[in-house]
């Protein structure tokens, strides 16, 4: 895209070369025109960056909250998102173009603005019959990005819907949120780590055992089937108790809650939640060739 280029051009060419850190006044070099989203442990701004006179979306971590979450992996070397957020080119993740420190001590991501909906608000809207027709291919650019990270060497650890914007203006769905995510080593899958949604959450998380990139695929297969129906497979809970019965009970057969589903994507949907992680679908490549000769959600009749 011309926006794009324009900024790998503008950020190759400056001293903040993509990667790389550097201490800001964020509030002297950008325009906070927004505030279009507050995480637990950030927040996010539509911006305009004073020295390329670009719009930009501009996140700003709670600095007590992300040193506290760092804490947990003290000496193991882990990277800061915005090591980990500058480390992807991919259509279907947001482009993440500088991080560093503001001269507040806040750390600080720039990155591509997505003039859209969270597929969180989507699902739940009467805006959701954009997605008719979409939705397999929704699924399948998600599952895109996320092998992406997994090849990269990353778990995600916060798939969720919420972390999944629909650019308006390509039509194209990209993953965000790195605040979580984990380096795909031995020293970061340890018991214990019990971070992220609980709606999404393996049971091996809950029952704080080891884990594995498959966390990511049993959190994709939740959000494709919320994708597939508006609901979850699962009731819906705030705390680790609910989301027990991840662990405990099967899941909602989505062909109950959507019968015109294409039995192809059921079976792909249901294979990512296998609560044995042995039986689970082994990663997204798997699920890719389960679903690629798929262009509707639907069943033809």
């Amino acid at each position: 895209m011309p926006i794009l280029d324009s900024f790998k051009s503008l950020f190759a060419s400056s001293s903040a070369k993509k990667g790389r850190s550097r201490r800001v006044n964020v509030r002297e070099r950008f325009e906070l025109l927004r505030e279009a989203v507050s995480g637990t442990m950030s927040k996010f701004y539509m911006a305009k960056d004073r020295e390329s006179d670009k719009i930009v979306g501009l996140k700003i971590l709670d600095k007590k909250k992300n040193d506290a979450f760092e804490e947990r992996f003290k000496g193991l070397k882990k990277p800061r998102e915005g090591v980990i957020a500058t480390s992807f080119s991919h259509p279907n993740i947001v482009e993440t173009f500088e991080h560093g420190q503001t001269t507040n001590d806040e750390y600080f991501l720039v990155m591509e603005f997505v003039d859209g909906p969270g597929l969180n608000s989507l699902l739940y809207s009467e805006q959701n019959k954009i997605l008719n027709g979409q939705r397999v291919i929704a699924i399948r650019h998600i599952a895109e990005a996320l092998k992406a990270v997994h090849e990269a060497g990353y778990i995600h650890r916060d798939i969720c819907p919420r972390n999944i914007m629909l650019d308006k203006a390509s039509g194209k769905v990209k993953l965000i949120d790195f605040g979580l995510t984990l380096p795909a080593k031995p020293e970061f899958m340890q018991e214990g780590n019990r971070t992220g949604n609980p709606n999404y959450m393996a049971p091996e998380i809950i029952r704080r055992k080891k884990t594995s990139p498959r966390v990511d695929v049993f959190a994709f297969g939740v959000t494709a089937y919320e994708i597939c129906t508006s609901e979850l497979p699962w009731s819906r809970g705030l705390t680790g108790a609910a989301a027990m019965d991840h662990a405990t009970k099967l899941p909602t057969d989505i062909r109950k809650v959507k019968p015109d589903i294409h039995p192809k994507l059921a079976s792909a949907i249901h294979w990512c939640l296998q609560q044995d992680v042995k039986e689970r679908c082994p990663d997204m490549e798997a699920f890719l060739l389960k679903v690629r000769s798929l262009t509707s959600d639907i069943a033809k009749k």
